[in-house]
C-alpha cells in the first residue's frame, strides 16, 4: 500500500516540498518552514484545498 502525501509551500520563501501526513503535526499547530523558518500555522503552508483535507483526513 502507498502512503499519502501532501504538498507543502511556504508563502514567505517560494520553497515547495512533500511530506507524509504522518510525519506532520495537526494542520493547526504552528510549522516552521525548513527553509527560512517562517512560522505560521501549517494548513498556510499546503499549496491547495486538496492538500489541506488530505492531512486532515490523515491525521
Amino acid at each position: 500500500m502507498e502512503e499519502a502525501y501532501v504538498r507543502l509551500h511556504c508563502p514567505e520563501c517560494d520553497k515547495d516540498w512533500e511530506s507524509t501526513p504522518s510525519s506532520l503535526p495537526s494542520h493547526d499547530t504552528d510549522y516552521h518552514c525548513p527553509t527560512c523558518h517562517t512560522t505560521r500555522r501549517l494548513a498556510e503552508f499546503t499549496r491547495t484545498d486538496h492538500d489541506l483535507r488530505t492531512l486532515k483526513k490523515l491525521q
